[in-house]
């Protein structure tokens, strides 16, 4: 049975007290869920983060890391420097960093590689633009995606990365997938996985839907057979919403 993990992406939002008010808000209205909590903050959020999370089951991420150890790339953070102040997770991929950096697959193959050398946890973003879903590519799309940005890994690495659905027409637009496309969407990265590592990894491996997740729509998507949990981005800066959807599952 796979677990539920639900990721906050906050972006380019938040200063560090900002971060700290936060987290100590979110802390007690999640202590007691069974579903993974991740928040992935910018680089100068880390440290206070990581210390305001000490001791809670909140785990902190990166939202971007460079492929390469260390070097003349100013402005980049490379893995090493991550795992150096103990992050755990960390974003590749983000089809905002494909469309604005112009990220490429061999690139964020790059990167997952990098991830696992420095013993983070990839949460790998793949995802068809408008466009491409009103032509019917989108699993052409997102399984080519998935194939290239995993490619050379070995299975216990693949088993080990989160890979988060993400249309991109439904990021920030307010638009959902509807629970059937995501699942569906969800099944076929599943499908690609299985034929290329085997079924038991496919089975394992844990897969997100984002894209417009609110509390109000997070427990029909989390239910659904192949929807393990979200990236959730802008209802991650609000603690009584992004708690909400983390605890979808709590009665009452």
């Amino acid at each position: 049975m796979r677990k539920k993990v639900i990721a906050g992406n906050w972006k380019m939002n938040m200063l560090p007290n900002e971060t700290i008010h936060f987290i100590e808000e979110l802390t007690p209205l999640v202590k007691d869920t069974q579903n993974e909590v991740i928040l992935c903050v910018p680089y100068t959020d880390l440290f206070y983060a990581l210390l305001t999370a000490q001791n809670t089951n909140i785990k902190i991420g990166a939202q971007n890391m460079h492929f390469e150890e260390e070097g003349a790339y100013t402005g980049e953070i490379s893995g090493k420097m991550l795992k150096s102040i103990q992050v755990e997770y960390v974003i590749l991929g983000h089809s905002e960093r494909r469309q604005y950096f112009q990220e490429t697959d061999e690139i964020i193959n790059k990167k997952v590689k990098a991830a696992f050398q420095y013993e983070l946890k990839p949460i790998l973003c793949v995802g068809e633009t408008l466009e491409e879903r009103e032509a019917g590519t989108t699993e052409e799309v997102i399984t080519k995606q998935t194939e290239r940005a995993l490619e050379g890994l070995s299975k216990e690495q693949v088993e080990k990365t989160i890979i988060a659905y993400e249309p991109i027409w439904a990021i920030g637009t307010g638009k959902t997938a509807t629970k059937e496309e995501a699942n569906n969407s969800i099944q076929a990265i599943r499908n690609k996985i299985a034929q290329n590592y085997g079924q038991t990894v496919a089975d394992r491996v844990i897969i997100q839907y984002g894209g417009s997740i609110k509390s109000t729509n997070a427990k029909e998507l989390f239910e659904m057979s192949d929807i393990d949990g979200g990236l959730v981005g802008g209802a991650s800066l609000k603690a009584d919403e992004f708690a909400k959807i983390i605890q979808y599952n709590k009665e009452g």
